[in-house]
């Protein structure tokens, strides 16, 4: 027998020292709910949950892109949507003042009316815009078509949802509606006059139409775009779930085996040292 090295006591020791390292990564795993750490506990698992975190969070960011271009096509149709019974109205008192029933102080006062309601038409154009972004017109010095919007609706950088230009939702836009504000205002304009420009405020009313048809369509690209995100992102963070987080129930059974493993560990070391006293008897 040999007492200057103890093998079994090493081992021991050896087997200990590996189980306490299996302990502590099983309660590094349940106290933070992840399986992965860091990159020693699966390297290439790790590397591919950060790509998913990563989409995940783009297509996030891309959700609120799409829920605030929402927003702001809804601004735009709203707008459009007051303009619109503005032209009615002005449409109406076209046809009040046509008729031969109504004086010429009558039609004095239609005028102004008229020209009040497209002063309006052209205040909401200047006014209307989202986080100062105008969008029925260039902008509050300009009464030129908007510009185009790109939206950014997904992680690629050709994601993009866009409303097109061109709206000029005012009387410089809309056909022969500055010429009635104008004429209007004078207070002068005769039956036929009014009559004259009756054609016109229908040909407005159809372009603004066509105008909101346009941002109604763009709002519902972006909605359908939304939806398919949210699916993605819940995917694609379910698929994140599978790597990255732990299975508390097998990682509970691993860390109760290793902890009776450890017990069972300090029990064979005390023995492997109680052999050495074997030697001592020998002796005696």
């Amino acid at each position: 027998m040999r007492i200057n090295t103890n093998v079994a006591s090493l081992n021991a020791q050896e087997s200990a020292t590996n189980t306490n390292n299996s302990l502590r990564s099983s309660l590094e795993k349940l106290s933070s709910g992840l399986r992965i750490n860091k990159a020693s506990d699966d390297a290439s698992g790790l590397a591919i949950a950060d790509k998913l975190r990563t989409q995940a969070s783009s297509i996030g960011q891309s959700i609120s892109n799409g829920n605030s271009a929402v927003s702001l096509t809804q601004i735009a149709d709203k707008a459009m949507a007051e303009q619109s019974n503005i032209l009615d109205v002005v449409k109406q008192k076209l046809i009040q003042a046509s008729t031969a029933t109504t004086s010429d102080e009558g039609r004095k006062a239609i005028g102004k009316d008229v020209n009040k309601l497209l002063t309006q038409l052209d205040n909401i154009a200047k006014q209307t815009n989202y986080n100062g972004i105008n969008l029925l017109q260039k902008s509050d010095s300009s009464t030129a078509s908007s510009t185009k919007l790109d939206f950014q609706m997904g992680e690629k950088a050709d994601n993009l949802i866009s409303l097109g230009a061109g709206i000029q939702a005012n009387t410089s836009g809309l056909q022969g509606m500055g010429n009635l504000k104008t004429s209007a205002a004078t207070g002068s304009m005769s039956a036929g006059d009014f009559r004259a420009h009756m054609k016109n405020v229908d040909s407005a009313l159809n372009q603004l139409n066509s105008w909101r048809s346009d941002v109604g369509s763009t709002q519902n690209q972006l909605e359908s775009s939304l939806r398919n995100m949210m699916t993605q992102k819940t995917n694609i963070k379910a698929a994140e779930s599978v790597i990255r987080d732990v299975d508390y129930a097998a990682e509970s059974a691993n860390f109760n085996k290793q902890n009776i493993i450890a017990q069972a560990g300090t029990y064979a070391m005390s023995q492997a040292n109680a052999m050495q006293q074997n030697v001592q008897r020998l002796l005696q």
